[in-house]
């Protein structure tokens, strides 16, 4: 019995040993198999939202993305985020907010390319390649909000700056990148960054849904540039409250806008924020102006927003 013990605790022994040197001599590489996302995080997933036929003969294709992490993620524009083929390539983002961001960006191929895919491929740290086409075709991907939508609802008409250029249907999702007025603006020094927007929507007098002018939603997010950018209220930002009591079982669904999300509450309107750049360097910011509190738009139905994009120049 007391040999048997002595390989028994020899075993045990031995076993503890081997199991530490094993862990000593796993390498980085290895180690992160142990875990359950990747090294440099999950991936980035391109996703085409789907196909727009314009009236003058072009195809647009919109893309969106999906980001798993719990942080935003820059892939720069490169060999780790490009979009072929290469004259297309360039108006991606490279600031992926973390969830799900709908219809970021779109290209625009002429009617005798319709019927050719442009790729966009995306790696994310260690991962494979992901890539998705954007593609004419199946019926199921056209997307037709550039005509009214079934109680009225379109794409809003959005400008740079208090009076600049409206655009908007039938190209909501198709803009050339303007200059921010104000250029250049200071690293460290809060730019004002405004937008004006028009709903053009003709909804029935008659509905009770409608008597009032339905808020346009604004989100100010950064889409490309060297550095981070954090927005701030502008003062005249009213903050949205939660309208329901604490009793209301709906009360704990509200969530705050965050600061570079406002409202605009009448049909016409302008909205400001507050943008600190941290490092010198060209930057893109992405504007989207939606109708969602509408009931025929939503991100899930592809409609009804509008995005413009303004380049700043940071010195």
């Amino acid at each position: 019995m007391l040999f048997n013990h002595k390989l028994i605790t020899a075993a045990i022994v031995g076993f503890f040993v081997s199991a530490a040197l094993t862990a000593n001599g796993q390498s980085a590489d290895n180690a992160r198999f142990l875990s359950l996302a990747p090294a440099g995080g999950m991936p980035i997933i391109p996703v085409m939202e789907g196909w727009i036929a314009n009236p003058d003969g072009t195809t647009s294709f919109s893309f969106g993305v999906i980001n798993r992490n719990e942080e935003a993620v820059e892939i720069p524009l490169g060999e780790g985020n490009y979009i072929e083929p290469a004259q297309f390539d360039g108006g991606q983002p490279t600031h992926f907010p973390a969830g799900r961001s709908v219809g970021v960006f779109s290209v625009t191929v002429p009617e005798s390319e319709q019927d050719n895919d442009v790729w966009w491929y995306l790696t994310t740290g260690d991962s494979e390649a992901l890539k998705v086409p954007g593609r004419r075709g199946s019926s199921a991907y056209e997307l037709d909000f550039i005509l009214p939508r079934p109680q009225g609802g379109m794409q809003p008409m959005v400008g740079i700056g208090e009076d600049g250029e409206l655009r908007g249907p039938p190209y909501g999702l198709v803009g050339d990148i303007e200059d921010y007025p104000r250029n250049p603006a200071q690293v460290g020094i809060p730019a004002e960054l405004i937008i004006n927007a028009t709903d053009p929507a003709e909804r029935d007098p008659d509905d009770p849904r409608f008597e009032e002018a339905i808020p346009m939603g604004v989100t100010f997010a950064k889409h490309q540039g060297p550095g981070s950018v954090e927005f701030t209220r502008h003062p005249d930002t009213v903050v949205e409250e939660n309208p329901y009591d604490e009793d209301n079982p709906r009360f704990r669904f509200f969530r705050e806008p965050e600061p570079n999300q406002l409202r605009i509450e009448n049909s016409a309107g302008v909205g400001r924020v507050y943008a600190t750049f941290s490092d010198p360097g060209e930057y893109i910011i992405r504007t989207k102006v939606d109708v969602h509190r509408g009931p025929d738009s939503s991100n899930g139905d592809q409609c009804c927003w509008t995005n413009v994009w303004q380049r700043v120049v940071v010195e």
